[in-house]
């Protein structure tokens, strides 16, 4: 009785996957010959190389996370405003019903 052979798929990390396109890419290596070296799919590789021509603009972006960090700033500068707009609310509130009181109007 044949037994059924499962195949199980490595996972390459991203630094993998450009060390693989670079040979090709870069190197000048057959496809075929670093597909077969890394027992990757010529379709795979070449699904990775879209991938990375499709989001190759990201290396070449501003740094997002220096943006990142200034919107953070941003936003808790506008939370501790907002915070300081509630107590002054809160505060003229009370001495206005304190105030309509002292008269009787409440």
């Amino acid at each position: 009785m044949a037994t059924k052979r499962t195949r199980r798929y490595r996972q390459h990390s991203a630094a993998d996957k450009v060390a693989i396109l670079r040979q090709v890419l870069l190197e000048g290596q057959a496809v075929s010959a670093v597909c077969e070296a890394h027992d990757v799919s010529p379709t795979l590789f070449y699904t990775w190389q879209r991938q990375f021509f499709e989001n190759g603009a990201a290396a070449f972006a501003k740094d997002a996370s220096a943006e990142q960090r200034a919107l953070e700033r941003t936003v808790g500068e506008l939370r501790q405003r907002l915070v300081q707009k509630d107590r002054v609310i809160a505060k003229v509130t009370e001495e206005f019903v304190k105030t309509r009181k002292e008269l009787g109007e409440l």
